[in-house]
């Protein structure tokens, strides 16, 4: 079917009819006369090739196909709605809406799952989809609104695009809780005599704790690197080595995994978390609301 060829007027008369299941009560709806409605829906008809409502006593019952159309129909004229009040508050203790939020490991870790919990009070017919993380895809499908929302360490550039720190990280060091080589504290000898499990940078700048021990002449050993934050604490709870991550991350993996935490012996300052989307999305109050109690949800942690 091409779009173009048609009417989508008559999506409008297709939604009235399979509402109110009778040609005069939709034709009052839409203030238009019964031929009209009747013209309309006999284009619908031939365009889909199926009847999609049959006369039953003094009603119409829609077809298996009508049922089908439904939905999609239904959700696309909401948001052309919703674009064209774009003014209007967002009802969300009502809204059925899916919003896609790319994060990686630190976002579905410490932010996702509270938001996940709030939002079953507040919204539970909301739908998130996580993507597993930024892609190199991320300006196109922020631009397209394929994707909502991102959470990154880095401000993403260029026109439109909003980049807002919503919280800031240090770093925190982890141990298994009975590591033969560590006390109480973990000194700067410990830990370059250890050896660490570290995860593949996504950039080519090299990890904040290399880039402050490297200023000092210094240099970790590095024994194992993994492309995920969730295997380092597997990793260290069942080896003698060492993982430094995130201090709100390290944190909860202390507590899962029985680990013990250690403050990192070399100063590093603290970096940056950002929630980024397009401003294309700025008048969308259902976007505005999600993204500003994501951005409380942050600011509170």
């Amino acid at each position: 079917m091409n779009l173009r060829s048609m009417d989508l007027n008559l999506l409008l008369v297709f939604d009235a009819v399979y509402s109110e299941r009778s040609i005069s009560r939709a034709a009052l709806r839409l203030n238009l006369s019964q031929p009209a409605v009747s013209n309309a829906l006999a284009r619908l008809r031939h365009t889909v090739d199926d009847p999609l409502f049959k006369r039953e006593g003094s009603g119409m019952v829609p077809t298996p196909r009508a049922k089908s159309l439904r939905d999609p129909i239904r959700q696309a004229l909401e948001l052309l709605e919703r674009g064209f009040r774009g003014d209007e508050e967002f009802d969300y203790s009502k809204s059925n809406r899916e919003f896609v939020i790319a994060v990686e490991d630190y976002g579905e870790t410490v932010l996702i799952p509270r938001f996940i919990d709030w939002l079953a009070e507040a919204a539970p017919g909301i739908h998130i989809q996580i993507r597993p993380e930024p892609s190199s895809l991320l300006t196109r499908e922020l631009r397209e609104g394929t994707v909502d929302l991102a959470l990154d360490y880095f401000a993403l550039q260029g026109e439109g695009f909003v980049s807002k720190c919503v919280l800031t990280e240090g770093l925190v060091t982890l141990s298994r809780i009975d590591h033969p080589k560590l006390g109480e504290q973990l000194t700067l000898d410990s830990y370059l005599d250890l050896q660490h499990v570290v995860i593949t940078p996504r950039r080519k700048s090299r990890p904040m704790i290399d880039l402050a021990l490297n200023k000092r002449g210094l240099k970790r050993d590095i024994a194992l690197t993994v492309p995920h934050f969730l295997s380092m604490p597997a990793v260290v709870q069942r080896s003698n080595l060492l993982a430094t991550l995130p201090r709100r991350m390290a944190f909860i993996y202390a507590d899962h995994f029985r680990l013990k935490t250690y403050t990192v012996p070399v100063r590093t300052p603290e970096f940056p978390v950002f929630l980024i989307w397009h401003d294309t999305h700025d008048a969308d109050p259902a976007h505005r609301w999600l993204r500003n109690h994501l951005i409380a949800l942050c600011e509170n942690l």
